[in-house]
């Protein structure tokens, strides 16, 4: 008798429900882990403004003009972040980080200020904020 070469229909679709099954796995996990990612230039942003003011501050004695175009704390563009400065005095700054609209990384809202104090104010459906909010949000379960 001759033996059969190929694969059967069966056999096919076996596998190809395995592939399936797969991907509906590891596509989601994927997705979190490219975010994640792309939620290390806020991180970077920030801690580098925040160098940046207080090389402003060692040299004016105030943050009030700090973020001005030509100074040398002016914000740095980012790929998915937009950087701004918010509650600038004499004594007072918070920066903030927040996700391009449009980008996998819209929804997050991540702030500085003068003390050092790291908040997530804001994350996008499916992912939690930190409990207490004195952190930076690096998982979807709001681990810090």
């Amino acid at each position: 008798m001759r033996q059969p070469n190929g694969f059967t229909l069966i056999e096919l679709l076996v596998a190809v429900a395995i592939v399936g099954i797969l991907t509906a796995i590891a596509l989601p996990s994927y997705r979190d882990y490219v975010t994640r990612g792309k939620l290390a230039e806020a991180y970077q942003l920030l801690a580098s403004q925040r160098v940046k003011m207080e090389q402003y501050y060692q040299d004016v004695r105030d943050y009030t003009n700090a973020c001005a175009a030509g100074t040398v704390a002016t914000p740095s563009p980012g790929t998915y972040f937009t950087l701004t400065c918010a509650n600038l005095g004499p004594n007072t700054y918070t920066l903030n980080a927040t996700g391009v609209a449009g980008s996998t990384v819209t929804g997050f809202v991540f702030t500085l200020d003068q003390n050092n104090n790291k908040t997530t104010q804001a994350t996008p459906a499916g992912w939690s904020l930190p409990a207490p909010n004195n952190c930076w949000s690096r998982t979807k379960g709001g681990q810090c």
